[in-house]
């Protein structure tokens, strides 16, 4: 690493702010953590925007058909940040990248991840894993050392993060971030629901139930795929609103 453009803090531990869940459906907390330092093919990150994921929401109650999750946990996985410092190691991205963290490993590597039928990664396997996925650690810790486990291979709800190079893709510094935090998860599950997973084929028609982020997005794939027509059904009568201007921001955005 170039020492003369190098984070001040790299390789050292960070004391920050964090949302951490200690009890199961109960408030989360903010307290200050201590983040440990990226290892081999691990990038630390500054949180600069996180949403919050229904999925985040449905950990927090604690489901009873859900894997039982180890607390004290940091939620969140829909984000965007910046790069902080990198691991040993690591080439695909730099201090001062813009990333978007993703809970869906992607090797680049493997069968699977090259391949376009599938985006389950072989090299790492399925399966919920509370830490880093390679060498099963936390990088978070309480001010008196005890161990804070990591979500979904992500943790935003915290103001830096570590995060392994496979959960990581680099965009563009010019999409605001708002907008860049929702790829992350929702838009991206939507488009690709109807992009790959369904396949929507030119001039379809593709029928919606349910217009939240990720069906909004799955009308935007659909849209991309050039579905002739595209129906959004929804019990929420304030939702006829957002989808007719979500509609027209998109039909503004192909004549361009």
């Amino acid at each position: 690493m170039n020492n003369k453009s190098a984070s001040p803090k790299a390789g050292k531990v960070i004391r920050c702010k964090a949302a951490i869940c200690r009890i199961p459906g109960k408030p989360l907390v903010i307290e200050e953590i201590e983040v440990e330092p990226p290892k081999a093919w691990e990038i630390r990150i500054k949180i600069l925007c996180t949403s919050l994921c229904h999925s985040d929401v449905t950990f927090w109650k604690s489901s009873t058909d859900l894997p039982k999750l180890p607390l004290p946990v940091i939620f969140g996985h829909e984000a965007v940040g910046v790069v902080e410092s990198v691991g040993e190691y690591v080439e695909e991205v730099k201090e001062r990248d813009l990333v978007l963290p993703i809970f869906h490993r992607d090797c680049g590597e493997c069968r699977d991840c090259k391949s376009s039928k599938s985006n389950t990664c072989s090299k790492f396997g399925r399966g919920y894993r509370p830490n880093m996925p390679r060498d099963g650690t936390s990088r978070f810790r309480e001010l008196k050392g005890d161990v804070i486990h990591h979500f979904l291979n992500i943790s935003s709800f915290t103001e830096y993060s570590v995060v392994d190079i496979t959960h990581v893709v680099k965009i563009t510094p010019h999409i605001p971030l708002g907008i860049a935090c929702l790829l992350s998860c929702g838009v991206s599950t939507g488009v690709g629901a109807a992009w790959k997973v369904a396949g929507v084929e030119v001039g379809s028609t593709v029928a919606i139930f349910g217009l939240g982020a990720v069906g909004l997005a799955v009308a935007e794939g659909a849209r991309l795929n050039r579905a002739s027509k595209i129906i959004g059904v929804d019990i929420n009568p304030e939702k006829f609103e957002i989808g007719r201007l979500i509609s027209n921001v998109s039909s503004m955005i192909e004549k361009r």
